[in-house]
């Protein structure tokens, strides 16, 4: 079975500018918010939203790291092939700070569970929030939520959601694939 397209380029950008907005809206001049994308796939979304943020709302001051949970996911040493750690870059503090974790899709809920754990590292946050571009609602396993979401999709557990960024895939889109479509 082919893979059906969820979302296509026009739709993402919409989407991302939606999301811009919204984090306006709660952190004005994000004088005291730091921006955390989730490696791998979040990066591409958290680069995307800052330079929205910083091209089109002239918002200059945004902190932006990148944090990889390979380490701290409870599911690590249950894989059979070798986990590849990305690289984490944060370079300030976080200690009293409004942090947003920026991740492509919420499925289970166990990689923000790992970056609750990995942040704690860098200090303590005052707040932490979740801003995502998929929700797969009905898929999780720990009750995490998120603050911000693109778009709620309802898909069978032997579906999957693909996001394809043009950093990477020469395309913008979000994909349902069939376990046959691995």
């Amino acid at each position: 079975m082919a893979k059906k397209t969820l979302l296509n380029e026009k739709e993402i950008h919409i989407i991302l500018h939606r999301l811009a907005c919204q984090l306006i809206e709660n952190h004005q001049d994000f004088s005291n918010t730091i921006l955390i994308g989730i490696q791998p796939r979040g990066i591409h979304l958290a680069n995307r939203l800052v330079k929205i943020l910083r091209d089109e709302y002239k918002i200059k001051n945004i902190n932006l790291g990148k944090l990889d949970i390979t380490f701290y996911r409870d599911d690590f040493r249950r894989r059979e092939e070798p986990l590849e750690a990305s690289k984490t870059d944060i370079q300030f503090v976080v200690d009293n700070k409004k942090v947003v974790f920026i991740d492509d899709v919420l499925f289970s809920g166990r990689s923000i569970r790992a970056a609750l754990t990995a942040i704690q590292t860098f200090g303590r946050p005052k707040n932490i929030e979740l801003l995502v571009l998929i929700d797969r609602r009905f898929s999780r396993h720990l009750p995490i939520q998120p603050d911000y979401k693109g778009r709620q999709v309802d898909v069978i557990k032997d579906e999957k959601v693909g996001v394809a960024w043009k950093e990477n895939d020469e395309i913008d889109a979000v994909y349902i694939l069939n376990s046959d479509n691995k």
